[in-house]
């Protein structure tokens, strides 16, 4: 949608952007001395010592932008973790609200009667045949971790229709990255596990940026051959983090989303703006949480910045 209709929205986005986090509040909340200090800084930028919610900045873009089918893409991994929690719970009988995401497009409690009452149609067409897939196969093996790959992968398949659908090339270009960076993570994650082709193949999503079946091949040979292959695709760089530690990988892909975010952050109108924007308050609130725990384990100054992820100011 590159129309004028979210003019206003663009506007409104712009003007917030000045609450995001800057490289020097990140530096003075790194060298902060107590937990007063850190609420201070972040109470200074947005106004509130525990900062701006991801709720509270998806319902002023809704606000703004109430038809965009392009802005529920982004929560569509809220919306089948949702799944997976409102399964487990009525499985097992407890209170799916203490899992529950927010905000997503399924509200907690029609979730719960389309599982409860096996009724799918109450569900979004995007979502009814992983959750019936997933009942059925929760129900009859009692494998939670099948089940929930199930979902994972149904997830991205739902977000890649859907960009393609009625997606701008910005969130087609980030469903296929989304999904290349969670394909590369599971691969490797069943390749030091020795899971079997089966239990991939259920779990591997597959893009136009990273074909499943050869992503497949190489993890059912070891970590090895799937570093030898990643090495010969778009995603080479990510062979030498793996190596190195998981969670640079981590890092390396919540940065270079935000980098794609960038692309799209001066864009005068259409949706892209908006959702560059939420990208970015994910990451600012991951900051702020990696940030938060590192401080309460007594991690010093290096390690708490090369964790930072990258900001989109």
């Amino acid at each position: 949608m590159s129309g004028t209709k979210y003019a206003n929205a663009v506007g409104a986005v712009r003007a917030m952007e000045n609450t995001l986090l800057s490289k020097n509040d990140i530096d003075q909340l790194i060298n902060s001395k107590s937990r007063a200090e850190m609420e201070a800084v972040i109470a200074s930028k947005v106004g509130s010592s525990s900062g701006e919610t991801l709720v509270s900045v998806w319902e002023m873009l809704h606000e703004y932008a109430p038809d965009c089918k392009e802005l529920e893409i982004l929560l569509y991994k809220n919306d089948f973790h949702n799944l997976k929690a409102v399964l487990k719970a009525v499985i097992s009988n407890r209170d799916p609200s203490d899992y529950y995401i927010s905000p997503s497009n399924v509200e907690l409690s029609v979730l719960t009667e389309a599982i409860s009452k096996k009724d799918y149609s109450l569900l979004p067409e995007y979502m009814r045949k992983a959750a019936e897939e997933a009942y059925e196969l929760v129900t009859n093996t009692l494998d939670g971790q099948l089940s929930d790959s199930l979902i994972d992968k149904a997830s991205m398949q739902a977000m890649q229709k859907s960009a393609a659908d009625f997606g701008s090339e910005f969130m087609q270009k980030y469903s296929q990255l989304v999904t290349a960076c969670a394909d590369i993570k599971t691969a490797y994650r069943c390749s030091i596990l020795n899971k079997s082709a089966q239990f991939m193949e259920n779990a591997i999503c597959g893009s136009s940026d990273l074909e499943k079946e050869p992503l497949l091949k190489a993890a059912l040979g070891g970590t090895e051959s799937l570093f030898t292959f990643l090495e010969g695709t778009p995603y080479s760089s990510v062979a030498a983090l793996l190596r190195d530690s998981a969670a640079k990988y981590e890092k390396w892909c919540d940065d270079v989303i935000m980098e794609l975010a960038e692309t799209a952050r001066m864009q005068a109108f259409g949706s892209d703006p908006l959702a560059a924007y939420y990208i970015a308050k994910e990451a600012e609130i991951k900051n702020i949480r990696i940030l938060s725990v590192c401080k309460e384990f007594g991690a010093d100054k290096e390690t708490i910045t090369e964790r930072m992820r990258k900001l989109y100011v």
